[in-house]
């Protein structure tokens, strides 16, 4: 019998780490991995990192030998993305949540735009599943990107310049883990104290001395997919709130301090108040916390007293009417 034929790379491919981090995932990591390996672009490496899973995860990563296995003890996605990238030789890292897939032209695409155009970083569209199970385009609907929407160019792409990146990742961050590929030279790693936006962080640590040129396709290349353990989409709106919107907001406002203009701080200030009061409205009226409540109002009046007195009114006063009034609240819209 024929041996099969290696796949042969050209020299100008330049070589992609993929870093595949994972907790209890092993019924769907094979999906994520496959959709690794299947990629067009041949010059890549697989890193799968295991957050310390006590269920079949390391028996399925074994089924492919070409996947490079790394274990550590239990300390979240972060550390899971820095164990990886420690191992890692590519020019380029892309990070791919082991509940998603990238379709195989991924990397492909991505690489080569980051070649043309000399960038940083780039991040591609998604179909992004819903609790009902369709599908929907999420970047052509993300209001983040509603300015830059207007300088697509034939090709689908968006190119951002460094002003450009500054002012769209000050408000938030567009760009998941699985929609990036980066330049490895341009890295410096994810900020482990961040529980859920430590990609947010990492790029704003690329973006904020300047220099950072990125762009973004709004061709659909992956599928995020929404389940009960997803760092993000699988949490309550609650729970959202008070780690992303809350702490770990508070940790990029300590981080950046000095690099933010006073206008960039204000901004992120508000948004930090207005969730930080919404927080201590959830423990009164939905988990029936008062001590915590007057914890997190307290902590908000010595950040700005005036502007928290503005968010207490409004949000606490709406809710003790719905309760006055006996109307059921959407927790999604506390």
């Amino acid at each position: 019998m024929l041996k099969p034929l290696p796949r042969f790379y050209m020299k100008n491919d330049p070589m992609v780490s993929i870093i595949i981090p994972t907790y209890n995932r092993g019924h769907m990591i094979g999906d994520a991995i496959k959709s690794a390996l299947h990629q067009t672009y041949p010059n890549k490496q697989v890193i799968v990192v295991d957050d310390d899973s006590n269920d079949n995860t390391r028996s399925v990563v074994e089924c492919f030998p070409e996947v490079k296995y790394v274990c550590q003890s239990h300390g979240r996605q972060a550390a899971a993305r820095n164990n990886g990238w420690k191992h890692s030789s590519g020019k380029y890292i892309a990070t791919l949540d082991s509940d998603d897939r990238w379709e195989p032209e991924f990397l492909k695409t991505c690489v080569a735009f980051l070649e043309k155009e000399n960038l940083d970083f780039v991040f591609a569209n998604w179909h992004q599943q819903r609790l009902e199970g369709d599908t929907y385009d999420f970047l052509s609907n993300d209001p983040l990107l509603k300015t830059y929407l207007k300088k697509v160019r034939n090709d689908s792409w968006v190119v951002l310049e460094s002003h450009d990146l500054r002012d769209l990742y000050i408000k938030g961050c567009p760009s998941p883990s699985s929609s990036l590929v980066i330049r490895a030279s341009t890295l410096g790693g994810w900020n482990e104290k961040m529980n859920i936006g430590d990609d947010w962080c990492m790029l704003l640590d690329m973006i904020m001395p300047g220099k950072c040129r990125a762009a973004f396709t709004l061709e659909k290349l992956w599928w995020k997919h929404i389940n009960c353990n997803n760092v993000y989409d699988g949490r309550y709106h609650i729970e959202v709130n008070r780690l992303l919107y809350v702490e770990d907001t508070r940790t990029l406002m300590e981080r950046f301090a000095k690099v933010w203009t006073e206008k960039e701080y204000k901004y992120v200030e508000k948004k930090y108040l207005k969730h930080l009061v919404r927080s201590a409205k959830h423990s009164l009226f939905i988990y029936s916390n008062p001590v915590e409540s007057i914890r997190l109002m307290k902590r908000a009046v010595t950040t700005n007293p005036f502007y928290a007195v503005r968010v207490f009114t409004r949000l606490f006063l709406d809710a003790g009417k719905r309760q006055l009034i006996k109307q059921p609240s959407n927790v999604a819209e506390i």
